[in-house]
Order: C-alpha cells, then structure tokens, then sequence
C-alpha cells in the first residue's frame, strides 16, 4: 500500500551524492529502475531524473517490516529511502556517475505501486513509435530523453542569458491574432464573440515584432511557441517553439556576428565544443549549384558539376533533350563506389524517381580504365573521357546523373549527395559544419498561383542592387535574407526588412497585390510604418531542431516533450477530438464533415 510522506524531506537528487558524502546519512526518492533479490540482500538501482544510484537493503540493516517491504518492489515503484552513503562493496561500475557508491537503507517507504510498463523504461531497446508516444510520460522517464529536455533547458536559459546581456528584451506577443494566408496554412480560433470571425494561431511573431521595432524597442527576443498547419516530417511539427530576435538600425553583418557569437557560446558552454567563427559564407545560388540544395551538407564531398556544355551535342537524347528545353545535365561523383552492384543502383535510381527524376544515368570507371555505363553506347570515347575528367573520375568511381529542368536536377543530385553519404557513414555527428546561405531569391513563381510569391515574407528587402530588376525581371532579384545551416538542416533564417514605403509598396505590387488589398491584410504594419519606422533585420532559430543537433538525435520528437504523429495527432491525449455540440453553438459552428 502507497504511503505518504509524513514530513520526510528528500535531501538530495540521486547523482548529487559522491564519495564526498561517505558516511553521511541521506534521504533520496525516486523510482526502481532495476531490483535482485539475493535472499538477505536485495540491491534497488534508484532513477531519478539526475540518473541512477544504487541502494542496498541489508536484513541486518532494515527492520523486519522494510525489509518485508523490499521484497515487493517491482519496476516503476515510487520509494523514499533513508539510509548511509558508503564506498560500494562490489566492482565499480564506470558507466554510472554514482559508480563508486551506494547507500545502505535503514527504511523504505513505498510512495507509489506500478503496473508493469509495456515496455523497458531504459535507453537502447527497441520499441515502436506508437507505443512509445501513446505513454509518453513514460517514455520520458528513460535518461536520454531525460538528457535531452535538460539540454533543452540548459539552451533556453543560457539564451536568455546570453540575448539579455546583449541589450535585448524579452516580450511577449499575442497567440491570438489575425490570419494573413500568405505562407502555410493557419490554425483557425473561432471566436464567441464575433460569431462568423477566427483568430490564427501564429506561424511566427514576425509583424508584431517589426511593430515593436516601430514601438522603439530596438532589441527584442523571445522562446516563441509557433503553429503552422502542414504536412509533417522528421524535423517538422504542427507546434514547434522560435528563438526569434529583432534588430533595429542593423545590416546582415550585426545579426550574422551576434548569432555566431550566441551559437559559439552554446556549443562551448553546454557540449563543451569550440566551434570556430566567423562561418563560411555562400549564396543561394552557389549552394544550388555545387550541392544541390539550399541548406546544404558540407561534411563530405560529392558536389555536383555541370557537364550540359559537354554533351549538349552527344547522341544520347535524355541529356540533349533535357538541354533543349532549357533544363541542364549535372552529376556528382561517388568515389571508391565504382563496384556498386547493379540492384543497389537501381535502388538510387528509385529512390531519385521520388524527387522527380525519370531515370538516373551512371557511368562506372574500370580499374583498367574503361567505362561501364547505362549510355556509352550512345557517347564516343572522347565525350565519355571529358565527363569523366570534368567530375575528376578515377579508377573505381561512380558517376550519377540527373537530366531535367534545373529545379529537377538540384532536387534529385541534393537528395542523392546526401542518401549516399548516409549509406557510406560520411555524415560524423560530431562535427559540426556551420555556414550561413545567403542572397536567396526574394521571389518564387507560382504556377498554381499564376503569380509571384515571396520566398521568405513580403517584407523582406531586396539586395538594393537589385531594385531596379523588380520592374523587368523580378526572378532574378536576391533578397538580403539569410539562413544558418548545420550540416544540412537549417537551423533558422531571418532577412533585413523592408522600411521604405515606396519600396514596399513596390513589392505588394509584384506580388499581384493591389492597394486596397495589402491594406485589408497588413493594414497595422503600414499604418504602423507612417509614423517613423528604423532600418530592422532579424533572425528566428528553430529550438527543437538545434537541440536535435546538439544532442545527436535524428528526429525532434526526441527533443519535445509532447510531440504529435504524421497527421499531426497526439497519441497520448488522443487529440484532435469531437466537442460536444452545444460548444460548437456557442460558436456559431457546424460541422460538414460526413464520416465514410
């Protein structure tokens, strides 16, 4: 039968206790991770969320009834133990921080009985996802979770710290606020009220926190709780938390050097890594062109060239063909995997179908020399030999190829530099490539849209070189946005804003908006704007993505403490969930949907 406390205190978290506490008596509390039974000794291995320690209870020790109670503990039991801190009788065990002690009890007290979990509440076994998120409190009770959001917290807090020292603010703005569908689908809040009216969940602070640069504040920040209604995957979820910061009377410069410095800081205060500023630069256009895509992966090679000059004339009709229709043909050299077997490039070759390839031409070099290729029937000697020159081919290389519109191409030989390194172990998450991509495109067109959209936000600025193109050829217009990417993923972005109304003006005309209508959607910002407003730029950090990074994880559901699933449901609360309909009349609601 559970107890209660009865006024004992614990006085110290498991791993708090070393050998500096011998012959101390100890209260510790937590829950029974392992229990052996060896007839007059039973040894407990106690977890809390410090990590583990171990207890003894000793017949000779603990009264006939404690030792009684010993004899029942089971796994997950919740136990209070009072007892003396002494050098561990058996062989030290160099995994645990607590290695070298244990405490002998002199009581127990059960706080809680447990069912049995349905899986081991420990690190390295093997459980589905489901299972896992369906008990996710407990889940979270194994160390590396445990580790995790502790990470988590170590990063918020020394962020705070660290943006505080710096001049900036921390203010928070509204969750419920005005839908501007210009971006991903919102979250919609309908409202009592205002029957007929909803508020969105924020993607991002980003209107409210140039309005703060309106309202003076010069430098602001915030751990912003953001929504976006959108397909998942690894990396994303339906509510995900910002680092988000704005800067006033500030250029690319001042946010790029205050966000390596915070970044410096993190790796070296909490992983205890130096990581080495300032970070190499490229543009968009530079990270399409040598690797395909624009959050790039630099810890390995592979980059991909462009041979379209070389066979734009051959006798294979897939890379002529590709040419003609002004796409371009482009490859990337796996080294050393000249041997492939034929079933694991057809593997590739499926694989590249999902971004869009319709096939994937090789060329493998001999050790002798000769080429062994899926069209060098259709190529002479000497254009096969170029190719080969061009990608620096050796003896024992594999050459990939992509024919397509150039879109096509940077997606498949992106997605394949990186599907290879994985399979060939090049990608070591202990070491950290940092480099910022900057002069992204400021426009996209939209071929469902008939129109040009922003690739950012509509308030990025263009590259003031550029403004004149926003006229004639508003594709070719960079903006002075910038991403910060961590061996392939992209930690976060920001851009300088646009502060001149005729400028931005400008914009919401290349964006198909008129007047009237940019008023309706951003009428407070440009009101806002007429009253004297500073040059500001910002930058938003995804946390759950750095501390992904920063704890070696592969998936953000590792580093959240409630993650949702694919379709974006949690399997835990079992929500989204039906309301009752007198919730939905207060609301002025109805549901259309039919159940098949």
């Amino acid at each position: 039968m559970a107890e209660s406390m009865q006024g004992l205190k614990r006085s110290h978290r498991c791993t708090e206790l070393s050998n500096q506490n011998i012959g101390e008596t100890v209260t510790v509390m937590g829950w029974v991770g392992r229990r052996r039974n060896l007839g007059s000794l039973i040894f407990v291995d106690l977890r809390d969320r410090s990590g583990i320690l171990q207890i003894i209870f000793d017949e000779k020790d603990v009264k006939t009834e404690g030792f009684a109670k010993a004899e029942t503990l089971r796994n997950e039991f919740v136990i209070a133990v009072e007892g003396r801190v002494q050098k561990r009788e058996g062989a030290i065990n160099e995994n645990l921080k607590t290695g070298d002690i244990e405490i002998r009890a002199t009581s127990l007290r059960i706080l809680s009985e447990a069912l049995t979990p349905p899986f081991p509440i420990e690190d390295g076994v093997a459980v589905k996802d489901d299972l896992r998120l369906k008990y996710r409190y407990l889940d979270l009770r194994k160390p590396r979770l445990q580790r995790n959001l502790k990470l988590r917290s170590d990063v918020t807090t020394l962020v705070r710290s660290f943006l505080a020292e710096e001049g900036f603010l921390e203010i928070e703005t509204p969750m419920l606020t005005k839908s501007t569908p210009e971006g991903a689908r919102d979250y919609l809040v309908p409202s009592r009220v205002h029957p007929g009216n909803y508020y969105a969940l924020p993607q991002s602070p980003q209107l409210f926190k140039q309005l703060l640069m309106c309202s003076g504040y010069d430098r602001y920040m915030q751990i912003a709780k953001c929504f976006r209604d959108e397909d998942l995957r690894a990396d994303r979820q339906p509510e995900f938390t910002q680092i988000d910061m704005e800067l006033s009377f500030v250029d690319i410069d001042d946010v790029i050097d205050v966000n390596e410095r915070l970044l410096a800081k993190l790796w070296k205060d909490i992983l205890g890594t130096e990581i080495q500023t300032p970070f190499r630069r490229i543009t968009w256009q530079e990270a399409m062109d040598r690797y395909g895509s624009d959050k790039p992966d630099t810890r390995f090679g592979m980059e991909l060239k462009d041979i379209s000059d070389l066979v734009k004339t051959c006798g294979f009709s897939v890379f002529t063909g590709a040419i003609e229709n002004g796409g371009s043909v482009r490859a990337i050299n796996a080294e050393g995997q000249g041997n492939m077997p034929r079933k694991k490039i057809d593997a590739l070759a499926e694989f590249a179908k999902t971004y869009g390839a319709k096939g994937l031409a090789y060329l493998a070099v001999n050790e002798d020399g000769t080429f062994k290729s899926s069209f060098a029937k259709f190529m002479t000697r000497e254009e096969l030999s170029a190719i080969v020159q061009r990608l620096d081919g050796k003896p024992g290389d594999l050459l990939l190829f992509a024919a397509d519109k150039n879109k096509v191409v940077y997606d498949v030989l992106g997605a394949l530099r990186c599907e290879l390194a994985k399979n060939l172990e090049l990608q070591d998450k202990d070491i950290y490539h940092f480099l910022w991509v900057t002069e992204f495109p400021l426009l996209e067109y939209s071929e469902e849209q008939e129109r040009y959209v922003a690739m950012h936000h509509p308030f990025t600025m263009p590259v003031e070189e550029d403004l004149e193109l926003l006229d004639t050829n508003p594709g070719a217009v960079r903006a002075k946005a910038y991403d910060i990417v961590l061996n392939g993923t992209e930690l976060g972005g920001g851009s300088v804003r646009i502060h001149q109304s005729d400028v931005q003006e400008k914009m919401f005309e290349v964006l198909g908006f008129t007047k009237e209508s940019a008023y309706k959607r951003f009428g407070f910002l440009l009101n806002a704007f007429k009253y004297g407003v500073p040059p500001h730029a910002g930058l938003a950090f995804g946390l759950d993505r750095l501390v992904m990074h920063m704890a070696k994880e592969d998936s953000i559901r590792d580093t959240i403490a409630f993650p949702k699933v694919k379709d974006a449901s949690c399997l835990m609360t079992d929500a989204p969930n039906v309301v009752d309909e007198k919730q939905l009349e207060e609301l002025y609601l109805k549901s259309t949907y039919q159940e098949e």
